[in-house]
């Protein structure tokens, strides 16, 4: 008699958002269809709106319906928000306090960003083979404190001279659990911890400083050393294979992270994974809606499988599954297919469906 497989099933909160997000989502949400015939999972999509579209529909970048859509589903995927046409409303109700309201709801306190360069595409890449060859890097950002939600924060008016103003804070529970996701990734790294902060300016950057060390106490097997953040955004363009996982704060974390994504070749490679103490984790890629080129076919759909791949790995423990996708995108990369931001004159160009159609191909036949 033939042993019944068991289906592992889950619910999964699409939201596209706007610009290229759509797009890109399509083809994640591809992939994962192509997972669910391979791997005996089974995933529910349920579509929510976010950002610039829920505006238009509700008057409100993050409507309570989807919220409440996140919580009844076991992960969040993401796609991207924003855009020219809503630049004029007030900062309360711009389309980015969609993704940051649902960080806030949901206490997404780490983002993990790895910057990967694939050996296809060392060329893609504006800094020397010889610099970026072997690129593999972590970025561990804390998502919920800092300059982004700390107050007060706004504008006031005297004698006719208008200041805005923005309160960086953090206390230590906040730095002491984001720092532990940090050593306990590095542990199945290359046990390797940089710790960015501004110490020699911010008493922020102190604080911060003394926690992760009082951290890493209980990691004696990772090795702690601590960088400014003018000198790490510096030495990850000279010498960036020195970093395994960069730990850092808030505004940091952004800034190195988009500017890791030059090492890899295009914003469009980059996933990242928002991680809290509840089941509600949060996928996306890290490029922005790209309002200009949304609708010409022309966006890379990579990050954005990547992001399911991590969702994968990190809320549905399928690892086997994780794997294949990645696989997967290393050999449509091998064998020369490329979307525009990664074509450098040879290999064969492709659309966003297009990738998204080879990516899903060559996932079901991964071993």
């Amino acid at each position: 008699m033939l042993e019944r497989r068991k289906i592992r099933m889950y619910k999964i909160a699409v939201l596209a958002g706007d610009g290229i997000g759509p797009e890109v989502m399509a083809e994640a949400v591809k992939v994962l269809h192509a997972v669910e015939k391979k791997f005996d999972l089974e995933f529910d999509f349920l579509e929510g709106l976010a950002g610039g579209a829920a505006i238009d529909a509700y008057g409100m970048p993050l409507p309570e319906s989807t919220v409440k859509l996140c919580e009844e589903c076991d992960a969040v995927l993401f796609g991207a928000v924003g855009g020219p046409r809503w630049d004029g409303v007030e900062g309360r109700l711009r389309p980015e306090r969609a993704i940051l309201g649902l960080r806030k709801h949901f206490g997404l306190y780490a983002n993990l960003r790895p910057a990967v360069l694939f050996p296809a595409l060392i060329d893609a890449s504006p800094i020397k083979r010889e610099i970026v060859e072997k690129l593999d890097l972590l970025i561990v950002r804390e998502l919920t404190g800092g300059l982004y939600f700390g107050t007060p924060k706004g504008r006031d008016e005297s004698g006719g001279k208008v200041r805005a103003f923005d309160t960086m804070t953090y206390t230590e529970h906040e730095i002491e659990r984001v720092a532990h996701i940090a050593f306990k990734a590095a542990q199945k790294r290359k046990k390797r911890v940089t710790s960015v902060d501004k110490a020699n300016v911010l008493e922020t950057s102190r604080l911060w400083r003394e926690v992760v060390e009082k951290v890493a106490r209980a990691y004696a097997d990772v090795e702690l050393c601590h960088m400014y953040v003018d000198n790490c955004s510096m030495q990850m363009v000279t010498s960036p294979v020195q970093f395994d996982v960069i730990l850092t704060e808030n505004t940091f974390g952004d800034i190195l992270s988009d500017e890791s994504a030059v090492l890899t070749g295009s914003i469009g490679m980059l996933p990242s994974a928002s991680l809290g103490d509840k089941k509600h984790y949060l996928y996306e890629p890290t490029h922005g809606s790209a309002p200009d080129i949304a609708g010409t076919g022309r966006a890379n759909p990579i990050a954005c499988i990547l992001s399911a791949s991590l969702m994968l790995e990190y809320s549905f423990q399928a690892a086997d599954a994780s794997t294949a996708i990645k696989q997967a995108v290393t050999k449509a990369l091998d064998e020369g297919y490329r979307t525009s931001d990664i074509y450098t004159g040879t290999g064969k160009l492709v659309s966003t469906n297009e990738m998204g159609d080879i990516i899903a191909r060559l996932t079901e036949r991964c071993p």
